[in-house]
């Protein structure tokens, strides 16, 4: 079982305003290149486009340049905003990521919530739903058929084509973000899983995995054997120095996902609340010894085999985000794989 649970690592490639961003972006490669040494499985990078008051370098580029530094890793789009998109164009990309890899590509999507995303690429909010279905369905066609004859309100394929074909058979998985109690039961019946968000609480979580599983059951599907989940993780000696040192950066990212107005389930506290009750039933942070057990703990509430891990955040300096995945590599990593 315990060659089964995985660790990945989220590498956002986000800058503060005035930062350096060439200087952060060459920090990012040797930081994935570390990640590789030490032994993760895969790197994911995130996706949000207009996201003042931070830079962010964009999703599929990065994901190609990572090929070249981490060769053995696989590559996770932590999420594609699907309903922005052209299915053809990301079948194509994506079908070419996974060739780039060597089939490592995960295709990891969500709906998007932020207004200033949909506005800037025309795409009415109130759609977001139906296009992003369209659009999967299309993908995984584009993937699997040789030619597509589909017409939707939103695009028309006309023996459309995606060639080549990705290397993974039938296609590279698709992991669906879900937050919401319906994006849950979609991702049941869409997606290969549900890619468990990192801001909603372990209780809520558990709850909804009720739902998922009845999904799951509903749409003839089995639990998927891969369960990815994303968490915000920081290790250090004790509890103590581990807030300490991450709770300005955390805390700021927090507030910014608040003002951008992320979407929550009813159940879950909000983002809008102090640091301290945010890191409660959310974030895993503390000793090596606090981190392995909250990661266990988690494994045996939800069945997660793949843990998504964020250990770093705009304006923290890179030394401190290397400590923590060498510390989590050294001490955490064979605690949990002992444990689980």
């Amino acid at each position: 079982m315990s060659e089964n649970f995985q660790f990945g690592l989220v590498v956002r490639g986000q800058a503060e305003a005035g930062e350096d961003i060439y200087r952060r972006f060459q920090e990012t490669l040797a930081f994935v290149r570390l990640a590789s040494r030490l032994g993760f499985d895969s790197v994911t990078k995130t996706a949000h486009y207009s996201a003042h008051p931070f830079q962010a370098l964009q999703l599929v580029p990065m994901l190609a340049r990572f090929a070249a530094e981490a060769p053995g890793m696989r590559l996770n789009a932590g999420v594609l905003l699907l309903p922005l998109m052209s299915p053809l164009h990301v079948a194509e990309e994506f079908a070419t990521l996974d060739i780039i890899t060597g089939g490592k590509i995960i295709l990891g999507v969500g709906l998007g919530y932020r207004d200033v995303e949909f506005k800037a690429f025309g795409v009415p909010r109130a759609q977001r739903v139906s296009r992003f279905e369209a659009n999967l369905v299309a993908i995984k066609r584009l993937w699997t058929e040789e030619k597509v004859r589909m017409k939707t309100k939103y695009f028309e394929l006309d023996d459309a084509s995606c060639l080549p074909k990705p290397l993974q058979t039938p296609h590279p998985p698709i992991w669906v973000g879900a937050n919401a109690d319906p994006a849950i039961e979609r991702a049941a019946r869409l997606g290969d899983c549900w890619y468990i968000g990192p801001a909603v609480e372990i209780a809520a979580l558990q709850r909804q995995m009720d739902i998922y599983k009845r999904a799951l059951d509903a749409a003839g599907k089995p639990f998927p054997a891969e369960l990815p989940m994303r968490r915000e993780v920081f290790v250090a000696k004790t509890r103590a120095e581990a807030i300490r040192l991450c709770a300005p950066y955390l805390g700021a990212k927090y507030a910014a996902y608040h003002a951008w107005g992320q979407d929550m389930p009813e159940d879950d506290g909000g983002l809008g609340q102090s640091f301290e009750a945010l890191m409660n039933d959310r974030f895993i942070i503390g000793s090596p010894d606090e981190v392995a057990e909250q990661i266990l703990s988690i494994r045996r509430r939800l069945g997660v085999n793949h843990l998504v891990m964020s250990t770093e955040w705009a304006g923290m300096p890179e030394s401190l985000a290397i400590e923590t995945i060498e510390m989590l590599a050294a001490e955490v990593f064979p605690r949990v794989r002992q444990g689980v």
